[in-house]
């Protein structure tokens, strides 16, 4: 245990023990809704993604079949709640248009976890919504404090907040105790990490850090509730969390005045196309200069595309491949607006296209250039084309609200996906009604959604298998 005082994991944690959906804004509970109905239908949207099958046959290797457990959402089988959050999460992160909170995904983590521990009888489901607004507010009040300085120094957002938020989340759900709940967010910040490499070399690894992040949560408030002696200084001591990554003092003032009155999941964004959201608004704008482009596309002898000076130093953003994974395609600029300039609406099979000679030799006439001036999410692209001389040029501004999608709005979003993916429409009516039901909803609506879909990953290889 660790003795609580006017410190970042005391606030964190009074915050999070006092949670109730009596004390929690009603504007603030519709929004978890939405996330949480974003989360699940995107999932389900994921089921002819790669990912999941390496995910599931890696747990069912180190954690086994259960008779009883947590459901591997797309395979039907159980494994152990650690196990199926683990394998889930690469679902729920398989297209890529999970929900955005700054620049994290803590939907992919939380959603799969809490479901995982709810179905194994290790939480209600009434405390569903406070421990998803647990984890969104102590993951996202880290998320704004620090991911500039994180970002830039090569720490993915998603991993190292959002294993915080998952401790923060389980402890809500198993209702820890102040001094527990403390100790399991300190026990996160020690377990927590997450490098950005794998979006500059177009590889995996970061579908899987959801759920590595959402295992070493649950793994931080199992270990508190068993008593761990854990540091009361975790973040902001001097080798603690905010010294140690992000290389600057720790102002504990600053979350003691926002906690609470400045809701970190208000500002949740959602994706309309399975890209990343930095990608969202140039996709946009391509779509724009598509209709307004009278002349063949072969006509375009260039593009500008002025972005944001992060955006464009983000790993794997400024790249023309070569491709090997939908995981490199859905980072690149260049990639993202030639394929929208050629194709349209960007699907996932068209962002499957890595050898497309249109595509390549359309990205080799692009360069993304940093624009302080814009936002964020704001994007500028100016074309030249043949027999033209001013350029055609497409400016769209945006900013969180444009992507903080209502309920009703997600619904359309989800449904469209299902449509390009197979999944009917009964499934989608099954997590709408268990949303609009919380938190006297039944979970089963939610298995019971997934069902139609599921089928076993292929044989699990052991080492006894290579031996």
């Amino acid at each position: 245990m660790m003795k609580m005082t006017t410190n970042m994991a005391g606030i964190f944690s009074r915050f999070v023990a006092g949670l109730a959906m009596d004390s929690i804004p009603a504007e603030v509970i519709e929004k978890t809704r939405a996330c949480i109905l974003n989360g699940y239908g995107i999932a389900l949207g994921s089921h002819t993604t790669a990912f999941f099958p390496v995910a599931a046959r890696s747990v069912l290797m180190m954690d086994g079949e259960r008779e009883n457990g947590a459901t591997l959402l797309r395979d039907g089988r159980k494994t152990s709640p650690a196990g199926a959050a683990l394998a889930n999460a690469a679902l729920f992160h398989g297209r890529a248009q999970e929900d955005t909170c700054g620049v994290a995904h803590f939907g992919a983590i939380l959603l799969p976890l809490l479901t995982a521990l709810i179905e194994n009888d290790e939480g209600d489901v009434a405390d569903f919504i406070p421990a998803m607004v647990a984890g969104y507010e102590v993951g996202g009040a880290l998320e704004s404090a620090y991911s500039p300085q994180t970002t830039a120094a090569g720490l993915r957002a998603t991993p190292l907040y959002g294993t915080i938020a998952a401790a923060a989340a389980v402890a809500r759900l198993w209702k820890l105790d102040v001094e527990q709940t403390g100790a399991a967010l300190a026990n996160a910040a020690s377990f927590t990490g997450g490098i950005l490499q794998s979006f500059g070399d177009g590889t995996d690894e970061w579908r899987y850090q959801v759920g590595i992040a959402g295992r070493n949560g649950l793994t931080a408030a199992a270990l508190a509730l068993q008593g761990s002696i854990s540091a009361a200084n975790a973040f902001e001591g001097r080798a603690g969390f905010v010294r140690t990554f992000v290389r600057t003092d720790c102002n504990v003032e600053h979350f003691l005045e926002k906690l609470g009155r400045e809701w970190s999941v208000m500002k949740v964004t959602f994706k309309p196309y399975p890209v990343c959201a930095l990608n969202q608004t140039p996709v946009n704008a391509a779509l724009r200069l598509r209709e307004k482009i009278q002349a063949p596309l072969k006509s375009v002898k260039s593009a500008k595309i002025y972005l944001n000076p992060t955006v464009v130093g983000y790993a794997g953003m400024n790249s023309r491949g070569p491709f090997k994974s939908v995981s490199g395609t859905l980072m690149s600029i260049q990639y993202c607006v030639a394929t929208t300039l050629l194709n349209g609406v960007p699907t996932v099979a068209q962002m499957s296209q890595f050898d497309d000679q249109d595509i390549n030799a359309f990205m080799s006439r692009m360069t993304p250039i940093p624009d302080e001036s814009l936002g964020l999410l704001a994007c500028r692209i100016e074309v030249e084309l043949d027999g033209q001389p001013a350029p055609l040029i497409e400016e769209f501004q945006a900013d969180h609200a444009t992507y903080s999608y209502d309920r009703a709005r997600v619904s359309r979003l989800i449904r469209q996906i299902g449509e390009e993916t197979g999944v009917a429409a009964e499934s989608y009516a099954r997590l709408e009604k268990f949303v609009e039901e919380l938190p006297r909803a039944d979970l089963n609506d939610v298995l019971n959604a997934f069902r139609p879909i599921q089928h076993p990953v292929d044989v699990v290889v052991s080492r006894a298998n290579l031996a």
